[in-house]
């Protein structure tokens, strides 16, 4: 196959199946901003659609390795206990909104380890991607380039995501996007400094987690998560 992005031809093939259910998306995300008078029906009409994204991604990820399991906030298929795809709508409630922040995120997993990352904004058309040992990209417009974390250290520089549901303290200039998966891949390519989040189910930051180490930061996975250029304590 023709290679897209700077990389293997497996995450080549990732993206491609990607690329091809994010046309659909794209067309739900039509629907839904002329659902917005029903909150419900739109509710409902996203979650159908994150439902699609499963089905349509699947058959070709199989073609990837074909004995894979599959992880997702819905479901776990069982596959050959070393390969592993792990897949989720990111920031599903801004899709509810008609909001254009989200993002499908993916990731292949073999031995318990994620060996190919892949952030994908369906609207913005644009991937945050890394393979283990090969560093960070961003890629739109049929450009690659690579990505690394900030240098800031200063607390009154920093630019830090929150999605959090205490009233803890904060740091720095506060965002709050809705979007998990996108906020590690912001970390990643150094658009924001940190980001501190109550736990999330594990599909959703699988492929952030080796985008923000792959690019020079780090990133924690217990009560909270927290991701930072590697230079700051959150």
């Amino acid at each position: 196959m023709d290679l897209l992005i700077k990389g293997s031809t497996e995450l080549n093939k990732m993206f491609a199946a990607l690329e091809r259910t994010a046309s659909g998306l794209r067309h739900d995300f039509g629907e839904v901003e002329n659902l917005q008078q029903s909150l419900r029906g739109a509710r409902d009409f996203v979650k159908k659609a994150a439902a699609r994204i499963e089905e349509s991604i699947l058959s070709d990820l199989l073609l990837v390795r074909p004995s894979a399991g599959l992880l997702t906030p819905n479901l776990a298929r069982e596959g050959d206990g070393r390969d592993e795809f792990v897949l989720s709508l990111s920031g599903a409630a801004n899709f509810v909104r008609a909001n254009p922040h989200f993002a499908i995120s993916l990731a292949l997993r073999s031995n318990d380890e994620t060996k190919i990352a892949l952030v994908y904004s369906p609207i913005q058309e644009r991937l945050y991607y890394a393979e283990a040992g090969n560093g960070a990209y961003a890629y739109s417009a049929f450009h690659s380039v690579r990505v690394k974390v900030s240098n800031l250290t200063n607390p009154d520089d920093l630019t830090v995501a929150y999605n959090v549901s205490d009233g803890r303290k904060t740091v720095g200039d506060v965002r709050r996007t809705g979007c998990p998966a996108l906020d590690l891949a912001w970390v990643a390519a150094g658009k924001f400094d940190g980001f501190v989040s109550d736990a999330l189910d594990f599909a959703e930051i699988a492929a952030g987690d080796l985008l923000v180490r792959e690019a020079g930061g780090k990133i924690s996975m217990g009560a909270d998560l927290i991701a930072t250029n590697g230079l700051i304590e959150l």
